[in-house]
Order: structure tokens, then C-alpha cells, then sequence
């Protein structure tokens, strides 16, 4: 049962897509929430219709269905078989539920895309100009029970044969940008590589400096932590 809120003059919209950073927005926007003690909506948007959704889509929908009641949210929305734009979604959610503040990920446009075709966030600006819109970037630091990694820092792979190699320097042959974790008590590059593809939040194993694919990896998170909203 959703416990009656005592503040309706906000209202909070997060907006996740598939990646382990979701679960990071959800977590702020039920900080800002419990803070405000003001209602609190969850939603996705998809292209595609819901029940062709692969597997991996719908496990992340199940987990954040379970954030969603385990924070006491007052609704999880999905949109789905959407063709409009997902700025024209989001802000007719927002005005069906007069939110007042939008959190949002760090999206993988680039500067190119931004200039070519407008950036979400400018879409949004001009569709709903009274709105507050919180940009959540991608964590610096890994929250896991044994705290096993170091503070992220910038790296890059480049790709060698059918593996990534690991580097710290910008080259023209880069082809992802992210933050690198090493593993705290080696001497080689050892940890996780975290970074944006296709819209999407990744984490991968990194041995001696090799990324042999790209296959997520899934890490612990503890929700009750504030470690990184402050």
C-alpha cells in the first residue's frame, strides 16, 4: 500500500533505460523523493512492443518493477511500441502527471548526433521549460560488499584482433571511452571498464589490460547507500 504523500506540489519522474546504471537513477530519484515526501513515478520507453522484448530487457524491467515497490513508488510506466520521439513521451507523462523534477542518465549521443539532430535534453527544455531536469553521469565509484575497487578513472579501448586492449591515453584509434576500476592489491590492470554502448551502460572484465568481449557484468549494489549521491 502506497503510503499517502504529504507534499503534491512535487512531483518526481525518472527515466531509466536498459544498463546497471538504472538502478543508479532510481536511487537518487527515491532519495529526492523520501526527501520532498512527495510522489514518485518510474518509467521506460521502448520502441518495441513489450511482450518482444528479448530476455535481458525484461529481467531489467522485472528489477526495477521490484525498486519501484520496494520504494513505495506510485507507479512504474512502461511505454511501449513507442514511435515518437522519447522527449515528446516524457514530457506527456510529466504533464499527465505534473511532475515537477525529471531525473535522467547520462545519455551516448554524440557531439556530432547533439549538433545534427538535438540533444534529449533540449528537446525536453523547449517542451516542458518548468521543469527541473537532474543529469545523472555515469558513477565513479563501484559499490560492492567488499570494496574491492579503486576510484574510476579515464581510459579507453582499442580494439586488437577479436579483444580490447586497455590504454589511458586518447588515440585515434579509440573506440569506447569510459572509467576503468582497478582492482585494489595488483600490480597489472586488473578491474572493471565502464562505459556507454548503443545507448547502454556497461561494465566488463578487464585482465592484464584485455577486455576479451563485451559481455555486462553484472555487479552487487548496495540501494541503501549514499555513497555516491553526495
Amino acid at each position: 500500500m502506497i503510503k499517502k504523500k504529504e507534499r503534491m506540489d512535487e512531483s518526481i519522474l525518472v527515466c531509466v533505460y536498459y544498463g546497471p546504471n538504472g538502478e543508479r537513477l532510481i536511487q537518487r530519484g527515491c532519495k529526492i523523493a523520501n526527501m520532498l515526501d512527495c510522489p514518485l513515478y518510474i518509467l521506460t520507453v521502448d520502441p518495441k512492443p513489450f511482450d518482444e522484448l528479448d530476455a535481458e530487457k525484461s529481467n531489467y524491467i522485472t528489477r526495477w518493477k521490484q525498486l519501484a515497490s520496494q520504494h513505495s513508488a506510485d507507479a512504474f510506466i512502461i511505454k511501449d511500441n513507442e514511435q515518437r520521439p522519447i522527449s515528446k513521451v516524457i514530457a506527456e507523462v510529466a504533464r499527465e502527471k505534473n511532475i515537477t523534477q525529471i531525473i535522467l542518465g547520462q545519455t551516448a549521443q554524440s557531439r556530432w548526433e547533439q549538433i545534427a539532430k538535438g540533444s534529449i535534453i533540449n528537446s525536453l527544455l523547449r517542451e516542458i521549460p518548468f521543469v527541473d531536469l537532474h543529469i545523472i553521469s555515469v558513477a565513479r565509484y563501484l559499490k560492492n560488499p567488499d570494496r574491492n575497487y579503486e576510484k574510476g578513472i579515464r581510459a579507453y579501448l582499442v580494439k586488437e584482433n577479436k579483444q580490447y586492449r586497455l590504454i589511458f591515453n586518447h588515440t585515434k584509434d579509440v573506440e569506447y571511452e569510459g572509467i576503468f576500476f582497478k582492482e585494489f592489491g595488483t600490480d597489472f590492470d586488473n578491474g572493471i571498464f565502464k562505459f556507454m554502448k548503443d545507448k547502454e551502460t556497461l561494465q566488463v572484465q578487464v585482465h592484464e589490460s584485455i577486455v576479451n568481449d563485451l559481455t555486462n557484468v553484472q555487479m552487487d549494489t548496495n540501494l541503501d547507500s549514499d555513497e555516491d549521491y553526495l
